[in-house]
């Protein structure tokens, strides 16, 4: 019933964390899973179904089943994006799925509009659209996973930069949907860093994972 954000530079594992999502999602609600189905729109063109039967593999799911569970929309822009939102009311109505994956959510609005004099109208829509996806969360108790990139800060003062200078895109109005937010970052060798930045009941925390043929994983 709420939003979660993570955000991070190339090559952190955003996309591969919403690919081990669309699988975790369908396990048994014994085994940490929610039963349930994903709607996944990409925004970019990095959904690959050969690497979630991978990734099904490791947690001995039939990959096909896992596939079809997943209803899936490539958003050709930012207009698009919103239109493919709206629909998913009719999706949801019956109850089975239980996860909407963006990835990324800001990256149709970042060729859309571009330089300061379309600024405004951009966050305007991008309101808009968060305030669709609340909605969707709470309406129909679905989880909403968004992907987001960084720019960089020469300030380095915004309230939710990184400490190399970095920040989430979309200003205060995404970062004020977003219940709770992870930055992700590259580790030592092939280690990724997670840290929870903002959330409702959980105090901050950092994660080390890695990327392996299954997915996400921790590193004991």
């Amino acid at each position: 019933m709420s939003i979660t954000e993570v955000f991070g530079e190339y090559r952190c594992g955003k996309t591969q964390l919403a690919h081990t999502l669309c699988v975790t999602t369908q396990l048994p609600k014994d085994l940490g899973g929610a039963e349930g189905k994903i709607a996944y729109i990409d925004t970019e063109g990095t959904f690959r179904p050969e690497r979630l039967k991978e990734i099904a593999e490791r947690f001995t799911l039939d990959s096909e089943q896992v596939l079809e569970n997943i209803s899936y929309a490539r958003a050709l822009n930012s207009e698009h994006q919103m239109e493919l939102i709206e629909k998913l009311g009719s999706n949801f109505a019956d109850g089975s799925y239980r996860l909407l994956i963006i990835d990324s959510i800001m990256a149709q609005f970042r060729v859309d509009y571009s330089g300061r004099g379309e600024l405004g109208e951009r966050q305007q829509k991008l309101n808009q659209m968060l305030g669709r996806l609340n909605r969707l969360a709470e309406e129909y108790n679905v989880a909403v996973f968004l992907t987001n990139q960084v720019q960089s800060d020469p300030g380095a003062s915004a309230l939710f930069a990184a400490a190399d200078g970095r920040k989430p895109i979309g200003g205060h109005v995404l970062a004020h949907a977003s219940a709770t937010r992870i930055m992700l970052r590259k580790g030592r060798g092939d280690e990724r860093v997670a840290k929870l930045q903002d959330s409702p009941d959980m105090p901050e925390r950092d994660a080390t994972y890695c990327i392996s043929e299954g997915g996400i994983q921790d590193v004991a």
